[in-house]
């Protein structure tokens, strides 16, 4: 039996994730010649991760968007060495990429406690800088949120996926025969019964040139580059966004949605993945989906059904192709199982690459240090 528990986010009109904040390190203290005294450092900026905090959180704390460490105290006949000036810490949830206005990554938060320093305070005035202090360290940094989740769950509106959860849980979010109702990143718990927990994130959906930022492509896709695997919700009797769309079949579908993750970030099909097709509960969907396993058997043959520039490159190939049905139960139990296997095996795999690439390291540095003497005994 597995169970699940579920976590949302806010409202997306009150969801915040990414801020924009001025840092400055604290300035250090001014020496003291006649006596050779040294001042004290000005302290740094930390941004910290931390358990129940937003960035909406954050950004309400500190309407000015500006963070400040406290200056070096000054040497004093009193104190020869001035003390350090006080750090400011800017607490964040985990999930949290630091980068400056060039996009340079400054660190990552991944986990609770992590810690990056964004700004160092300046040095205390010294013999070597004329008993006269250093400013500290400013610029702006941003925070930019990103889901970390062991499951992505990725698809075009009304695919099914809040239904997919809906069933897997025992929250109610808003399902409806309509496009777009999913407004926000929503992030569910699978607790299995050796008390194993994967997580899953379930993402708006995507519209056709997402990768150009339309909808919310990009405030939605880079929640994806976060997660260990991709899971394809495709409605098994095709998609239509809207009357004036064009209709377009599971096949077509699966197409355009690797091509928005390709045209987003050539890193996110080299995720493992698996095809989970949904509504399996409707009239003549046993005839679409034999025709849609012949079409994905075959893909070169089908590549005239969409214009050369909506096919990706290549061909995502799937670990796993799950019919389910979100209304009846149907493949439920057997898409949990697919997801605890991927995940174990995935694990599996990076430990043995990570176990030869230490044993690599040692043999690169000679140990065991062995050597032979003249007449061949070590």
């Amino acid at each position: 039996m597995v169970w699940i528990s579920r976590v949302c986010l806010r409202k997306y009109g009150g969801f915040v994730d990414n801020l924009r904040l001025y840092v400055k390190g604290g300035s250090g203290g001014m020496g003291l010649p006649r006596l050779g005294g040294q001042g004290g450092k000005g302290g740094d900026v930390w941004v910290i991760a931390k358990e129940s905090i937003t960035l909406k959180k954050v950004k309400d704390m500190y309407p000015q968007k500006r963070m400040v460490a406290g200056v070096g105290t000054n040497s004093s006949i009193r104190a020869l060495k001035g003390d350090k000036g006080n750090d400011q810490q800017i607490f964040a949830p985990p999930g949290i990429v630091v980068t400056n206005d060039d996009k340079r990554i400054l660190g990552e938060l991944n986990a609770v406690g992590d810690k990056v320093l964004v700004a160092r305070g300046g040095q205390g005035g010294s013999f070597q800088t004329g008993y006269l202090p250093n400013k500290g360290q400013a610029r702006h940094i941003r925070l930019d949120l990103k889901l970390i989740a062991d499951v992505g769950l990725v698809g075009f509106p009304n695919a099914g996926k809040s239904s997919l959860l809906a069933k897997l849980s025992h929250a109610r979010p808003q399902v409806a025969s309509y496009p777009f109702t999913t407004l926000r990143p929503e992030l569910g718990k699978i607790m299995y019964n050796d008390y194993k927990q994967v997580s899953v994130a379930d993402l708006p959906g995507l519209i056709e040139g997402a990768h150009m930022n339309k909808g919310m492509g990009h405030k939605f896709l880079k929640h994806v580059e976060r997660t260990k695997q991709l899971v394809f919700v495709v409605d098994v009797c095709g998609f239509q966004l809207s009357a004036k769309s064009p209709f377009r079949t599971a096949f077509e579908t699966v197409q355009l949605l690797t091509k928005e993750l390709e045209l987003y970030s050539d890193e996110l099909l080299s995720k493992p993945a698996f095809l989970v097709l949904n509504k399996m509960d409707l009239p003549d969907t046993e005839q679409k989906l034999e025709e849609l396993m012949g079409h994905l058997q075959n893909q070169k043959d089908f590549a005239h059904l969409l214009p050369d520039a909506m096919m990706p490159k290549s061909s995502l190939s799937f670990r796993h192709i799950l019919p389910v049905s979100a209304m009846t139960g149907h493949g439920i139990e057997d898409l949990k199982t697919c997801i605890r296997q991927t995940l174990d095996e995935q694990a599996a795999a990076e430990t043995a690459d990570l176990h030869r690439a230490c044993l690599q390291e040692l043999r690169d540095t000679g140990w065991p240090n062995t050597t032979k003497d003249s007449t061949g005994t070590v």
